[in-house]
């Protein structure tokens, strides 16, 4: 139950990345015991840096966080950090207690059981799937049974019987709970009020409600705002009219075109500054590798996981031009393996049509080049053949602006890199599609628009996602389930 004691309370907190990257200025908000909060903003608002400056990983420039004495934090992180990849499993769980825990292995075993995951514990981490990983991060956090618990992302790349078992666990869960997410359906089933980090004016709003309710209420308000604008801008260019007739009349009425110019000014101020946060990027074609005919890909058997060993299995897959394939299965099952093995063209059983470009989303993103910044990323995929106005306005329909352009990938949010991904695959003109968990990180908004992108593509297309709802606006030709092979 909430109480009315405050556990974490930020006080006209500023924060800035680097230099001239402002994040937060001056923002307020106050976290009560046993509440379950959602944090909500655009990709890129600057999110997971307010669980960096909750958990003392960052400072804020200026203001004040205050956290209760003795309160004990864990976080969920979205990915796993690259330098634990080879840490085995029990290794990993050892980090989080800084290695003083005794019966760590028995500990783990419990924690797996809430987050429904069975592995062996010397396994290494790097080893494991993409939904596995996600799960170990999970458990990583729960372990620590801490007194506010920050979960980033904690659906991505969870199947559905995962998912239900993290929502039953934040509902029961007495203690306080901070998620960042982009699935709706999950955050409204806990949430009992929303902080939004305005992407805009760098502050954070703090609203009651579950989280529909809130969403709704942000779009009253923009729209209020819209149309406030809309009055204040017909006043403004009326009275802009009658001021400059007045002035060339001369004599007194110059007095009181002044006076007018005066009132205008003010008028101008009350302009409300309109939210970018409900930008949605723009609708874009991914254009089909010319030439492309006949069997595109041919499929006769896949290697599945079953009881931590690989198995053979026979199927027969053919995919021809516009051909989609879904590809399911539980967590751990070799979906993300599978999808690797074709697209570096090293799978058993498959073949590949010779000179078919492919577009590969891959869920860690390590197809990007994380030191190679966005321009050179997405100029690299255009692949030296379209002009310079047709790449930066490629990029602006994916929210990505000159700013941004400049910036490594490895300094972007999860979202953003997301967003690159899909502009650079629209550009790349590929034959064949292979997505693994491509809405992972992406703004609830945005998923419409990459669904129709996708349906519409002329290519061949397999496609991995446990996002029912984007499944579901896209036309598949064949499902292959790997867990009922």
């Amino acid at each position: 139950m909430v109480n009315d004691e405050v556990i974490v309370k930020f006080n006209n907190v500023s924060f800035e990345w680097g230099v001239g990257k402002l994040i937060l200025n001056e923002a307020s908000f106050a976290v009560r015991r046993g509440s379950k909060i959602t944090l909500m903003g655009q990709n890129g608002a600057g999110k997971s840096t307010i669980f960096q400056l909750i958990t003392g990983q960052s400072q804020p420039e200026s203001g004040a966080i205050n956290i209760n004495n003795n309160l004990t934090i864990a976080t969920a992180r979205q990915v796993v950090d690259r330098k634990d990849l080879d840490l085995s499993i029990t290794e990993f769980f050892k980090k989080c207690f800084d290695g003083k825990m005794y019966d760590i292995d028995k500990k783990i075993k419990d924690v797996f059981k809430i987050v429904n995951l069975d592995v062996p514990l010397d396994r290494k981490v790097g080893e494991l799937s993409g939904g596995q990983q996600a799960r170990v991060l999970l458990a990583s956090a729960l372990i620590q049974d801490p007194d506010l618990l920050l979960l980033d992302e904690p659906t991505n790349n969870l199947d559905k019987a995962g998912i239900e078992h993290l929502t039953k666990f934040i509902i029961e869960y007495p203690k306080t709970c901070i998620v960042i997410s982009h699935d709706a359906d999950f955050l409204n089933s806990f949430t009992q009020g929303v902080l939004y980090l305005d992407i805009f004016n760098k502050k954070v709003e703090q609203y009651n409600g579950d989280y529909f309710t809130v969403v709704e209420e942000i779009k009253l308000r923009l729209e209020r705002e819209r149309m406030i604008n809309a009055r204040l801008e017909k006043e403004i260019s009326q009275r802009k009219e009658q001021a400059n007739f007045f002035a060339q009349k001369g004599g007194h009425l110059r007095d009181v075109s002044a006076k007018m110019k005066k009132k205008i000014e003010e008028l101008e101020e009350d302009v409300v500054d309109v939210r970018r946060e409900d930008k949605t990027i723009k609708d874009f074609k991914i254009t089909c590798q010319e030439g492309t005919g006949g069997v595109i890909l041919q499929l006769d058997s896949v290697s599945i996981i079953k009881n931590h060993k690989p198995v053979n299995k026979k199927v027969n897959i053919t995919l021809n031009k516009r051909d989609r394939l879904l590809l399911i299965g539980p967590n751990g099952i070799g979906k993300t393996t599978l999808l690797e093995k074709l697209a570096s063209g090293h799978a058993k059983g498959e073949h590949i049509k010779e000179g078919v470009k492919i577009g590969y989303y891959r869920q860690d993103f390590s197809t990007l080049d994380f030191n190679a910044t966005v321009y050179q990323t997405l100029s690299k995929a255009m692949g030296g053949s379209g002009s310079e106005e047709n790449l930066r306005s490629r990029a602006a329909g994916f929210l990505i602006d000159a700013e941004i352009l400049k910036s490594k990938i490895g300094s972007l949010s999860e979202g953003q890199k997301g967003l690159v991904a899909f502009a650079a695959i629209s550009l790349e003109r590929p034959g064949l599609l292979i997505l693994d968990e491509p809405t992972n990180h992406i703004n609830f908004r945005h998923i419409p628009v990459i669904a129709k992108a996708i349906d519409q593509f002329d290519g061949a297309m397999i496609l991995v996602s446990h996002a029912q709802d984007f499944v579901s606006k896209i036309n598949f030709d064949f499902t292959l389930d790997l867990g009922a092979l």
